[in-house]
């Protein structure tokens, strides 16, 4: 089954932006097998414009010559991804993170490049050429480097065909298609979805940027594996305070199907250095109650977690936000994830999430939205007694009263598993 729980992994945007390099990855790559992999961590994913050779930062080179084989599809950049080089594309690299057990991933732009249109080059297996199939008043809005696709030409299932065609030959085990969640092109969508299907390699497909609309709901669980709930999500309390919105209205759904699993996606979480190509001192600005918060509502709803920041500078409060194992168990065996409150008063904001365990018994978030320290209780739906263990501080305690308690500061949370006794 195709992301049978969220997917776990490392993005190389927050901390590199469309510079990230070949050596770069590896370096990740290396820290994730060494230290995270067997909590459960595995997908290594090369972000936007690995096949722009001037690339150095967050900004995009608008219309600058991209690298691209003859069948209009882009390739790595040699000087960024020396392993590329004589056409073997990403095969060098994506055989690297294997051989560490892991699993490899890629970004891509929805649509054609735009230098492809304007040579007019060949489309692999269609008589089609890309100005042919290119649709080119479907233009993004913050990248140059592509038109979309006309999904109804004989061409545009071929395109797409070739593409995950070459993907699968590489050994991608992730795409991660950006300019796509948010204006929801359907046609698109299915065309992916079915190159997918057509390329005989499993290949978890993510769709961003968001805010996906949640009328497009049942479609995307049909056709994706993740898709953004949320823009870009970077380390300010005003965009996290905001998820949990967001988290409330997607949570129902995210489950599994006979073939697949399907997550509502909160985004990176951005911790440890990041922006690094601006300073490579520069951590994020979340307090360490915020990055508590941030991992305890992507675990307990359900969210896919891409690590934002570079690992190899991970220091040990940030390891102990990603080595938890019984944090990471619910992410992966729990269900039924939603609120049971959230009240504001004029000082004070609290919020409480449930979700159930496979195995039986609760869990319980609570959150501390507001600016002072408070008291935030849950009243346990099920009897007075529970064996509570606290999942981030590790302790087990008694709970006889049929309520659960925690003194929290600003920002901050506390999660528990419980057990009946």
């Amino acid at each position: 089954m195709i992301a049978k729980t969220p997917p776990m992994g490392w993005n190389s945007w927050d901390c590199y932006g469309a510079a990230v390099t070949e050596d770069t990855v590896r370096a990740n790559a290396d820290y994730m097998a060494e230290n995270l992999k067997q909590y459960g961590w595995e997908y290594v994913v090369v972000d936007i414009q690995w096949y722009e050779p001037t690339a150095e930062s967050h900004w995009y080179h608008n219309f600058t010559e991209l690298c691209m084989d003859e069948y209009s599809r882009l390739m790595p950049a040699v000087n960024r991804f020396p392993s590329a080089a004589d056409g073997k594309g990403f095969a060098p690299l994506a055989e690297y993170v294997h051989s560490l057990g892991l699993k490899f991933g890629i970004h891509i732009m929805r649509g054609i490049p735009r230098q492809a249109v304007h040579q007019n080059t060949a489309i692999k297996g269609s008589s089609m050429t890309a100005r042919e199939i290119a649709a080119q008043s479907s233009i993004c809005d913050w990248n140059t480097d592509m038109y979309g696709v006309n999904c109804e030409k004989e061409g545009g299932q071929a395109y797409y065909d070739s593409l995950f065609e070459l993907y699968a030959s590489w050994g991608v085990d992730f795409v991660k298609v950006d300019d796509i969640c948010r204006g929801y092109p359907v046609a698109e969508v299915e065309a992916i979805a079915k190159a997918i299907k057509n390329c005989g390699r499993d290949i978890v497909l993510s769709l961003s940027p968001g805010p996906a609309r949640l009328e497009t709901a049942e479609h995307l669980k049909q056709h994706a594996n993740m898709w953004r709930i949320t823009d870009d999500f970077w380390d300010r309390w005003d965009l996290l305070y905001n998820m949990f919105e967001r988290a409330e209205k997607w949570c129902i759904h995210s489950g599994v199907t006979k073939t697949h699993g399907y997550w509502p996606d909160a985004d990176m979480l951005p911790i440890g250095p990041i922006n690094q190509v601006y300073d490579k001192k520069n951590r994020t600005k979340f307090t360490e109650d915020e990055q508590r918060t941030m991992l305890t509502l992507w675990c307990i709803m359900r969210s896919p977690l891409m690590i934002g920041g570079d690992m190899t500078g991970f220091d040990e409060f940030t390891m102990s936000l990603l080595n938890n194992a019984e944090l990471i168990e619910v992410l992966q065996h729990t269900y039924s994830a939603h609120p049971m409150f959230r009240i504001k008063n004029d000082d004070t904001e609290k919020c409480a999430w449930i979700s159930t365990y496979e195995s039986g018994g609760l869990c319980i978030a609570l959150f501390n939205l507001g600016e002072e320290e408070t008291e935030v209780s849950a009243v346990l739906p099920f009897g007075d007694k529970y064996s509570c263990y606290d999942i981030w501080n590790k302790t087990r305690s008694d709970i006889s009263d049929g309520t659960v308690s925690a003194v929290l500061p600003k920002h901050g949370a506390a999660i528990y598993k419980l057990t009946a006794v």
